[in-house]
């Protein structure tokens, strides 16, 4: 369900050639955070949205468009966000 919420809210809002998510909750069971309800995933996103932007803009970009996922559901979240001349 989670999955598919992030899988969701990063599509609107970055029309994404490549989205891939990772869910690494279970490496992390016992933490604080996962204990309280919040996952750990990693994303790989691929959009056009990102064509130059830093490395920190486009972490921004991607924390706004999870909105509240980023406050309730998700404690851990690693991004690789690249605009599509750099995913090659």
């Amino acid at each position: 369900m989670i999955l598919e919420l992030i899988k969701n809210a990063l599509n609107e809002a970055f029309k994404s050639e490549l989205l891939e998510i990772i869910d690494s909750s279970a490496a992390h069971a016992g933490h604080a955070g996962v204990r309280n309800g919040g996952g750990h995933y990693h994303i790989t996103i691929v959009a056009d949205a990102f064509e130059g932007k830093s490395s920190v803009q486009r972490h921004q970009m991607v924390y706004k468009a999870l909105g509240d996922l980023m406050k309730q559901q998700i404690h851990a979240l690693g991004i690789n966000a690249l605009s599509p001349s750099e995913k090659n």
